[in-house]
């Protein structure tokens, strides 16, 4: 018996609670196989080339799909064309994948702007140039006026996952250092910061970018990488629950260690909501053998969108599945995964 309830909600949408609950109790109840059931950012897929095996076995493909509905489609730092490119770039790349070719698909709201596509749409090809992907296919639909709150994207991707390489959200181990590319809710704290219209003296501006060349210049320093995962709706603490979920660990973090931008937490308190529940577009976690922290560390500080890099916890036996904050007050506290919709239409 479902306990979704006769009506889905906003919350089904926040990468939370209720959204793992929908995903398990519809999607994975009817569409079940070996790889959606890994409920990875990509779903990595072996391919039947044989001539392209080798010792390590076959090459793999990694593929994913994802809908863009950000309100206001423009930001500081991006806009929806660009967030499509990036996140898709992105969710392939936490498989280790060398991402390869997009495609895009369009829901365009009668009435919409050539202006404004135009924008959004030379914004994508320039983000897809940037990190070396091609778009080659998509779609276009036209809706009747207030179908479509403007203009919604969906993008997929594909790219080859290195052999020998096997990172999942499900493969973090007892040991493993946590590292986190960077300080954390930008995005969401932009996002949000436009629709109420907050102003501070440093102006907020959304991490939207693309970290395939991160991820190539951490796997150059260490292909011994379990886990990666970038933390987008529901934030660092949801992704971490999901990864302590999966891999069935536990996770200890330090809040001293987590970077927090000071208009970003203004704009937080401002709001009532809490850093660590909000979302990224352009950091990423990793879970590592602890003896090659340090060497990842190194190599993510030398690029551009890794200069902050630092290990923020350590996964441990203790308490499986459950992640626990350690605050600047030496107090520990549980961080649970995210109930309801903390902030709607984000990406």
């Amino acid at each position: 018996m479902s306990d979704l309830g006769d009506k889905i909600l906003l919350a089904h949408g926040s990468g939370g609670q209720a959204s793992h609950q929908l995903v398990s109790e519809l999607f994975l109840r009817y569409f079940a196989n070996d790889w959606l059931e890994q409920l990875d950012d990509a779903a990595v897929l072996p391919m039947a080339v044989p001539q392209m095996a080798d010792a390590h076995g076959p090459t793999r493909l990694a593929f994913t799909t994802d809908s863009y509905v950000v309100h206001p489609l423009f930001f500081p730092g991006g806009n929806i064309g660009k967030l499509a490119v990036c996140g898709t770039v992105n969710d392939l790349a936490m498989t280790g994948a060398q991402p390869l070719y997009l495609s895009a698909g369009f829901i365009i709201e009668e009435g919409f702007s050539v202006a404004d596509l135009t924008r959004i749409v030379q914004s994508m090809a320039e983000t897809a140039k940037a990190a070396g992907v091609h778009i080659v296919t998509g779609d276009t639909k036209v809706v009747d006026r207030g179908s479509a709150d403007g203009l919604f994207i969906n993008t997929a991707g594909v790219g080859l996952v290195p052999q020998g390489l096997h990172i999942s959200g499900a493969a973090a181990q007892p040991g493993d250092a946590i590292l986190l590319s960077g300080s954390i809710g930008d995005h969401g704290m932009t996002i949000m910061s436009q629709r109420e219209g907050l102003r501070f003296a440093s102006a907020l501006e959304s991490d939207c970018a693309s970290l395939n060349g991160l991820v190539a210049s951490m796997l150059d320093a260490s292909t011994a990488i379990h886990a990666l995962r970038d933390p987008t709706r529901g934030g660092l603490a949801t992704t971490l629950n999901e990864i302590a979920g999966s891999s069935k660990v536990g996770i200890e973090i330090v809040e001293d260690e987590i970077l927090v931008r000071d208009e970003v937490r203004g704009a937080c308190e401002m709001l009532g909501l809490d850093p660590l529940y909000v979302a990224n577009e352009g950091k990423l976690i990793a879970a590592l053998p602890a003896d090659q922290a340090e060497v990842v560390v190194s190599a993510m500080r030398g690029h551009e969108y890794g200069r902050q890099a630092r290990i923020v916890g350590h996964a441990t036996a203790e308490h499986p599945g459950r992640v626990v904050l350690k605050t600047s007050l030496g107090t520990r506290r549980i961080l649970n995964m995210l109930t309801g919709e903390q902030l709607p239409r984000i990406c």
